[in-house]
C-alpha cells in the first residue's frame, strides 16, 4: 500500500496544475510530516472545486485504490499519527477531494471484506461517494496461472470460478448489508489465460452465474484476454443487464477498439478502468514511476477514447464510472484531473458552467 522506491525515469516538464497543488511528504524526515504536529493544512486548490462543478453529474471519477505516500500535497494534507493509521483513515480525505466521487477497492481481490470492514469504510464516504469493489479472486478466477504459489492447481480450472452461493455467502450478502449506500459495480476481474481457451466454455460459466446471481447488485466484468472479447460474451452482458469494463491493458484492444466492437454499447453503468498501456510491463511501470507525483507519460489516445466512452454513456444517459490506474501516466491522481478538464469543457454533453465565486 505505502510505495518506496525513485523514479528512475528522466525528469517530465510538470503541468500547469501540479505546479499550482504542490506536494507534501505524508511521514518520515521532510519538513513536512504528516504524523508530526504542523499548523493546519492548506486548502486544495480552489481549481479543483470549480472544475468539479462543471462535470456532469453522471460521471464519477476516481483511482484504483488510495494508499499512496507519494500523493502527499496531491491528494493528502491531513496528518496522521502513524503509516497504519494513514491506511486506515486516508478513505475519509480521499473522498473529500473534489473530483473523486468512487474508488477502486482493490483489496477485496485477495481476500473477501468482512461487514465490520466494509462499515468502517462506510463511516468515511459521504452521502453521494459510491465504490468500485473487486470480488474476490477464488471467485473470479477461470484458470488458475501457472504460477508456484498456486501450487497443484496451477493451469487448471477453477472450481469455484463464479459460484453464485459462495458469491452471495462472501461478496453479495456482506456488502447488501453493510455498504449498500456506497456500493456501485462489483467488479468480475478474469485473468489472462495461458494457454488454449475456449470462448464458449467461458461464456457458458458467464450466462449461469448472470441468470441466478442476485439482481439487486451491479455487475461488470473485466477480461484481461483479447480472446475472450467477442460478440457472445458481449451478447450475454447486455441479455442480463451487466457491463463490460472498457480496460485499457496491455493484453487487450485499445478502448476505442473495444467501443467499436460492441457498436456503441457501453453498459449502465459504463465502467472504464485505465491500468497498463499495450506493450507495458505492470512490474516495470510500477518500479519507473514509483512515488506515483508526477505525470510520466501521458497517453493522448487513452484520453480521447475515455472522452468517447463517456460522451456514449451520456448520450444513453446512463452513469459512468472512470478508474485511473498510476500505471497508466504516472499519477492517477493527475491522470483524473486531466479527463476532468476534457469532460467538464463547454459543449461535452452534461457539463455545467462554473459555479459562481460569491
Amino acid at each position: 500500500m505505502s510505495v518506496a522506491g525513485g523514479e528512475k525515469q528522466d525528469p517530465v516538464r510538470k503541468t500547469e496544475l501540479e505546479r499550482r497543488i504542490g506536494k507534501e511528504r505524508l511521514w518520515g524526515d521532510g519538513q513536512l510530516d504528516l504524523f508530526g504536529k504542523p499548523a493546519a493544512p492548506p486548502a486544495l486548490d480552489a481549481r479543483l472545486e470549480a472544475l468539479a462543478a462543471r462535470l456532469p453529474r453522471r460521471v464519477r471519477l476516481g483511482t484504483s485504490s488510495w494508499t499512496f505516500p507519494g500523493w502527499a500535497g496531491l491528494v493528502y494534507r491531513d496528518r496522521y499519527r502513524s503509516e497504519r493509521d494513514f491506511v486506515r483513515r486516508s478513505l475519509g480525505e480521499y473522498a473529500r477531494h473534489p473530483l473523486f466521487r468512487t474508488v477502486c477497492i482493490d483489496r477485496a481481490f485477495y481476500a473477501p471484506l468482512t461487514r465490520d470492514e466494509l462499515r468502517e469504510y462506510a463511516g468515511q464516504l459521504p452521502a453521494d461517494f459510491r465504490c468500485v469493489s473487486k470480488v474476490f479472486h477464488e471467485l473470479s478466477t477461470w484458470v488458475f496461472p501457472n504460477h508456484p504459489r498456486h501450487g497443484a492447481r496451477a493451469g487448471r480450472r477453477n472450481p469455484h470460478f463464479l459460484d453464485v452461493g459462495l458469491f452471495e455467502e462472501l461478496v453479495g450478502a456482506p456488502m447488501r448489508d453493510a455498504f449498500a449506500d456506497h456500493l456501485g459495480p462489483l467488479l468480475i476481474e478474469v485473468s489472462p489465460v495461458h494457454g488454449p481457451v475456449d470462448p464458449q466454455e467461458f461464456v457458458a460459466a458467464l450466462e449461469r452465474f448472470l441468470g441466478e446471481a442476485p439482481p439487486d447488485l451491479d455487475y461488470a466484468f473485466e477480461i484481461r484476454d483479447a480472446r475472450l472479447f467477442g460478440p457472445r460474451y458481449l451478447g450475454a452482458l447486455r441479455a442480463a443487464g451487466a457491463s463490460h469494463c472498457f480496460n485499457l491493458w496491455s493484453r487487450m484492444p485499445p478502448l476505442g477498439e473495444q467501443l467499436r466492437r460492441t457498436r456503441g454499447w457501453v453498459g449502465s453503468p459504463l465502467v472504464v478502468r485505465l491500468m497498463l498501456p499495450p506493450g507495458k510491463r505492470y512490474g516495470d511501470l510500477a518500479a519507473a514511476f514509483s512515488p506515483f507525483d508526477r505525470m510520466q507519460a501521458p497517453q493522448p489516445g487513452m484520453r480521447d477514447d475515455v472522452v468517447a466512452l463517456v460522451r456514449a454513456a451520456e448520450e444513453e444517459g446512463v452513469e459512468s464510472y472512470v478508474i485511473a490506474n498510476n500505471k497508466a501516466e504516472g499519477s492517477s491522481p493527475l491522470t483524473v484531473a486531466a479527463l476532468a478538464e476534457r469532460l467538464g469543457a463547454p459543449g461535452f454533453p452534461g457539463a455545467g458552467a462554473p459555479r459562481s465565486s460569491q
